[in-house]
């Protein structure tokens, strides 16, 4: 049985996805400064002795990047659910 999403169904949907498309890349550039910035800020502030700006710059390393993998691994897991529905 091939099973597979009517994307077609709803009125509109290929403006949804030129926006969803253009939010993607905007929340990934977004990370990737936001992880260039707060790499930089954790090496000054590291290099300076202030570990409290060290420990903040860390903390944001670590959200652009979680936000980065999952902003780019969202179009994989979707494809990959839809393929796994397929084969159900």
């Amino acid at each position: 049985m091939n099973v597979f999403p009517d994307f077609d169904g709803l009125g509109g949907i290929c403006d949804l996805r030129e926006i969803v498309g253009a939010l993607l890349t905007i929340v990934l550039i977004v990370a990737v400064l936001m992880l260039i910035v707060s790499a930089i800020i954790w090496a000054i502030a590291s290099a300076n002795g202030n570990l409290a700006a060290a420990s903040k710059a860390r903390t944001g390393v670590l959200v652009a990047l979680v936000a980065a993998v999952l902003a780019g691994g969202g179009v994989a897991w979707m494809n990959w659910l839809i393929h796994l529905g397929d084969q159900l």
